[in-house]
């Protein structure tokens, strides 16, 4: 069997046992996508050159049409988004208009007076700034419900409100807390130094840098053709997750991309296209050692040492990706449910390790 039958059959196996889970929210209708492809190691990874392994799809796109799922559709990233974020970042700070020393209250001015006045862009971009966190990881994604109406969040400007409030759980640097609200205000600090949009930051200073045409912050009330639907289960029924989330993305989450395209970010993440090697570096140092993994700056970085990973889960959402140097691995899967990608990025681990 050829390395891509082998993987497309680990993946189908892996499908076949989610549908028939109880426990599991996968059914013949959640989307699914995934790509696996190699490099020579150390190279980075280039979709027009990389040995493709696997670049498949299962599941339907759009659940009332049962148009298929492809791998050419976009997929929301969730957290994976925060990649994206962090490197929009880090470009203001590779040309000096921030700098990782930059305290958020120097640009806050009197917004969110709960936020520590030593809370510093490195902090946030660790997740050690200590700030409370406007959402609740540990709660039933099912019933998760954003604290204002989600057409009103359009701009980090709009999530004040909800940012507001949160008691500080540390003193900055001392401990990691994974926040949601602190890659927020990162977005939020980006388009205030810079006095450039937010997705217009990302879509410049990340986007067409790393040649990713198809990833965006579409909003989720109007979205393009080609990009799948999330779904929830409540009570019985699959609805459309437009309801749970923001109908554009901050800097926490909310873009659509492409198996391609990640590769793409890493590729360009990894040759300096996006920002210089030395900020690189400084994102791929393990900054805390958690029982969910080793973080860097807007990175996991997974064993063995040198691999990058980004990670999200919400309602309708799952997606993970991981290119490995020492390899020239690059895996990539989404899910149009909050469970569907785990089934297969578990088992593709598993396979590509054996």
């Amino acid at each position: 069997m050829t390395p891509d039958a082998h993987l497309r059959q680990v993946a189908d196996d892996a499908i076949a046992s989610a549908t028939t889970d109880p426990d599991d929210d996968t059914d013949a209708l959640a989307g699914v996508v995934a790509r696996v492809t190699r490099t020579a190691p150390g190279a980075p990874p280039d979709p027009a050159t990389s040995e493709v392994l696997l670049d498949a799809a299962w599941g339907a796109a759009d659940r009332r049409t049962r148009a298929p799922l492809t791998p050419a559709h976009r997929v929301a990233m969730a957290s994976g988004s925060k990649g994206l974020t962090a490197l929009a970042t880090l470009a203001l700070v590779a040309d000096g208009t921030l700098a990782l020393t930059t305290t958020a209250r120097s640009l806050l001015g009197d917004d969110l007076p709960l936020v520590a006045d030593d809370v510093t862009v490195e902090h946030l971009l660790a997740h050690r700034s200590g700030i409370g966190d406007y959402l609740d990881d540990d709660a039933d994604l099912t019933e998760h419900l954003m604290p204002v109406p989600v057409h009103r969040l359009v701009d980090p400007e709009d999530y004040l409100p909800i940012l507001d409030g949160h008691p500080t759980l540390f003193p900055a640097g001392s401990d990691f807390a994974y926040c949601n609200g602190g890659f927020v205000l990162l977005a939020l600090l980006a388009q205030r130094a810079s006095g450039v949009p937010f997705h217009e930051l990302v879509r410049t200073r990340v986007l067409e840098p790393a040649g990713m045409a198809s990833t965006g912050y579409p909003r989720s009330d109007a979205l393009p053709a080609d990009a799948a639907t999330g779904y929830v289960l409540v009570d019985g029924e699959w609805r459309s997750n437009v309801h749970h989330l923001p109908v554009v993305g901050g800097g926490d989450g909310g873009a659509y991309t492409t198996t391609a395209d990640v590769e793409r970010l890493w590729g360009a993440l990894l040759s300096g296209r996006i920002v210089p090697a030395d900020l690189v570096a400084r994102m791929r140092e393990v900054r805390s050692d958690t029982d969910d993994g080793r973080y860097g700056l807007g990175l996991w970085l997974p064993e063995p040492d040198g691999a990058v990973s980004l990670e999200g889960q919400d309602t309708g959402v799952s997606f993970w990706s991981q290119h490995d140097p020492t390899t020239g691995l690059t895996i990539t899967v989404a899910g149009t449910t909050a469970d569907a990608a785990w089934p297969v990025a578990r088992a593709l681990r598993e396979a590509l390790d054996a």
